[in-house]
Order: structure tokens, then C-alpha cells, then sequence
């Protein structure tokens, strides 16, 4: 077997991206801890391991500028600036506080009162291709509903959010496989000094004029005297805009194509709108917009009869040292 046999950069070829599943059951089959030379990171396919990287493996992974610099990625600085404040890379006390002083702005009070307001936007932008023959379903349903959600929900200009949802897929290269694209890092360098501009404008607009949204409730959260700095309101406003629109316009996409793949569940969903809720459970899990997460081991430790310093050390010509763990798990 080829070292490319079992590697995740197979997801770069868009036949295994469009079914990557049996790429997955030969991982989980072969090589369940799958030391990847390609990504440098150790691939993780059944669900207990997968379970216990999640647990106690520390989500702090992304590089400080301190350290892009020393390894010449000093261009890069910029994009460290903002994913190291943000609560997706975070662990511990930091993350603790982060989100303590977010909860208030994630509110189940504050998505039930905008679960009428979207259902309008749903169905006029519905009421818009409803008579069509055919329609581009991404297009004209998928990557807008989202995003005018989440401009509203930020609390920023609706007219704002092509340029939004520019930004945040351009952004979430950083999330997927922007390793393996190096050409593209001055397209992610200038989204990021742009989105950093645009809410660094929004924050001080808010200053002056209040006004309802997300961005006002992280600027005003205050637990115990702790209260969110400009920087961190800017990071996760970035982050909560990304992890919005690009999750939902794929799992709109997906679930679409998985209903039509299965025309009895589709009629079944039509005969009883009640299913839908979990249906989109479901669908979340058999076919997920969010397909791995990574974490980083924070010794040398054994998982699935594998420790992680031995492939590491010898794919790097070295005796050891901390690597990463990439969680799948689909069941």
C-alpha cells in the first residue's frame, strides 16, 4: 500500500471529496490511528478514540504569530492574530471566560425570537424561484438565507451580505484545506484585514448609536467584572459570520441531494412535516457539512496501540514530540 493509499489528501481530488466514505471505512478498517506523512497529523476513525481525542486532547492549535515567525511564516501573522482569539481554538480558563461572557449574545431567547423573522426570509426567498421551472438551488436559496441571517443577527446592514458571504468562505480556507493551497494566502490575508476593518467600523458605529444584535451584546457582556476587548469582539464576530453561513449553505446542499438520493424519505418528509426536526438531525450526522475537527495531543500518549511520537518523530527524522489528531467519526 502507497503512502497516498489511506491520506486525507485524497479529499483533494473531487471524486473522493463527492463520496469520501469508503476513503473513511478503509481508514476505520486498516488503520484506525493513521499516522497521514502528507498532512502531518494522525487520522482518527473509530468512535471511541475519536471520543477520547475530543475529550482530552487540547483544542489550542492554532499558531501564534510568535511562532509563524520562527518558522519564516512571519507574512502570515495577521491570520494568527485573529484565530488565536477566537473560542473555536481555545481551551481551559480561556475558553471558559470566552464563552461565559458570550453566552448572553448566544442566547435560546435570542434564536426563538428570530425564528419567525427567518421563516419569512425563508419563504420569500422561495417565493422567489417558487414559479421556476428549475432553480440553482445554492445559489438562490442556500448561500443567501444564511447569510442575510447572520447580517441581521450581527446586527450589521443586510445590503451587506454578499460582501459577508465573500468574506467567509474566502475565510473558512483557513478551517478546511488552505494548507495545501498555499497560492491562495494574500486572498486570505486581505479578507482578513478587510472583515477586521469592517467590524472594527461596525464596533465603533455601535459606540456612538446602539443598536440590537450580536456584536452590541459581546461589546456590553460583562460577567464579574470581565468584560470582552475590541479585539476579541472582532475575532469571534468573524468566526460566528463564518461558522454561520458556510455550515448551512452545506448542509441545505447536502440535505437536499441526500433527500433526493432517497425519494421514500423525501414523500415521507412531505406526508409528515412533524419529521423534519430530527430529520435534520439526522442529516447532520449521515451527511455532515463539517466532516473533521483536529486536535493536538498535549504529551506523548498511546491511542488505538499507536504512540503518537513514533510515525511523528520518523516522518520529521526525529525521536519525538507533539503532533496532531484528526477526529472522524461517522457512524
Amino acid at each position: 500500500m502507497s503512502a497516498t493509499d489511506l491520506s486525507l489528501c485524497q479529499l483533494l481530488d473531487p471524486k473522493v471529496l463527492a463520496n469520501p466514505y469508503p476513503l473513511y471505512q478503509r481508514l476505520r478498517e486498516q488503520d484506525p490511528v493513521h499516522w497521514d506523512p502528507f498532512l502531518h497529523a494522525w487520522v482518527v476513525t473509530r468512535y471511541p478514540d475519536v471520543i477520547t481525542v475530543l475529550h482530552k486532547y487540547t483544542a489550542d492549535r492554532t499558531p501564534t504569530p510568535e511562532q509563524l515567525s520562527a518558522m519564516g511564516c512571519s507574512s502570515l501573522n495577521p491570520i494568527a492574530q485573529v484565530m488565536v482569539k477566537q473560542m473555536l481554538f481555545m481551551d481551559g480558563a480561556a475558553h471558559t471566560r470566552l464563552r461565559t461572557l458570550a453566552a448572553a449574545a448566544f442566547s435560546t431567547r435570542r434564536v426563538e425570537a428570530m425564528r419567525a423573522h427567518i421563516q419569512e426570509i425563508a419563504h420569500r426567498l422561495i417565493d422567489g424561484f417558487a414559479s421556476k421551472e428549475r432553480v440553482e438551488l445554492i445559489s438562490e436559496f442556500a448561500e443567501p438565507l444564511p447569510a442575510i441571517v447572520t447580517a441581521e443577527l450581527l446586527g450589521v446592514p443586510v445590503a451587506d451580505y454578499p460582501q459577508l458571504k465573500d468574506w467567509s468562505a474566502t475565510f473558512a480556507e483557513m478551517l478546511g484545506n488552505f494548507q495545501h493551497n498555499p497560492d491562495r494566502a494574500p486572498r486570505v490575508l486581505q479578507a482578513v484585514e478587510e472583515m477586521t476593518l469592517y467590524f472594527r467600523a461596525a464596533i465603533r458605529e455601535l459606540k456612538k448609536t446602539p443598536r440590537e444584535g450580536l456584536i452590541q451584546s459581546l461589546l456590553t457582556a460583562e460577567v464579574n467584572g470581565e468584560r470582552l476587548t475590541e479585539e476579541e469582539v472582532i475575532a469571534n464576530s468573524i468566526v460566528t459570520m463564518v461558522g454561520g453561513q458556510e455550515t448551512t449553505t452545506n448542509l441545505i446542499g447536502n440535505g437536499m441531494l441526500t433527500l433526493l438520493r432517497h425519494p421514500e424519505s423525501l414523500a415521507e418528509l412531505r406526508d409528515n412535516p412533524a419529521l423534519i426536526q430530527p430529520a435534520v438531525e439526522e442529516l447532520l450526522r449521515f451527511e455532515s457539512p463539517s466532516q473533521h475537527t483536529a486536535r493536538l495531543a498535549p504529551a506523548d500518549v498511546v491511542l488505538g496501540g499507536q504512540t503518537n511520537q513514533e510515525e511523528a518523530g520518523r516522518d520529521r527524522g526525529d525521536g519525538g514530540g507533539q503532533s496532531r489528531s484528526g477526529a472522524f467519526s461517522r457512524s
